[in-house]
Formats: structure tokens, C-alpha cells, sequence
């Protein structure tokens, strides 16, 4: 489902990355499989990106990148996305 485009597979697959459930932990495959979702507009697969941008965690720390990602997530709503958001602007 993931490579056929579905957005909620796409972010389940990249969260099994990056918590190696049941494939190898690995932070470059997850933040492919979360961009994928964040594209679409998946709300937590972008919320996800973000936080990986602003850890530096598959990807080169960004801190621009981390509030884009976070910012779309946290205009959706996301609670937690809101929260970091306001952290991230405060550095």
C-alpha cells in the first residue's frame, strides 16, 4: 500500500523505520517513507519530518525545514506539532 501512494501506509512504514518494528532501524528509510506521506498532507507524517529535521535524525539538523514541516502539521491541528512548533520559533 505504501508504494502504491497511500499516505497512512507511507507513514506507518516510515514510523516501522524508525523504530525498527519488524524491518532495521533505519532514520534515511523513515524520513523517505514520511516525506512521502508529508507530501499529501498527511498531518503526523509531517509533524514526524519535522521533528526529524529539528534532531539532526536521517537527515542534516535543519532548523528552517523542522518549522516548514512542523508549521503545516500544526495548521491541521496537530496538538503536539503546535508545541514544538513554539519551541523551534523560540530558538
Amino acid at each position: 500500500a505504501a508504494e502504491q501512494g497511500y499516505a497512512r501506509a507511507q507513514f506507518m512504514l516510515g514510523s516501522m523505520y524508525a523504530k525498527g518494528e519488524g524491518v532495521p532501524k533505519d532514520d534515511r528509510e523513515a524520513v523517505r517513507w514520511y516525506r512521502l506521506a508529508a507530501d499529501q498532507g498527511y498531518a503526523i507524517a509531517q509533524f514526524n519530518l519535522g521533528s526529524m529535521y529539528a534532531s539532526g535524525r536521517g537527515v542534516r539538523k535543519d532548523d528552517r525545514k523542522a518549522v516548514r514541516w512542523c508549521r503545516l502539521a500544526a495548521e491541521q491541528g496537530l496538538a503536539d506539532a503546535q508545541a514544538v512548533l513554539e519551541r523551534l520559533e523560540a530558538r
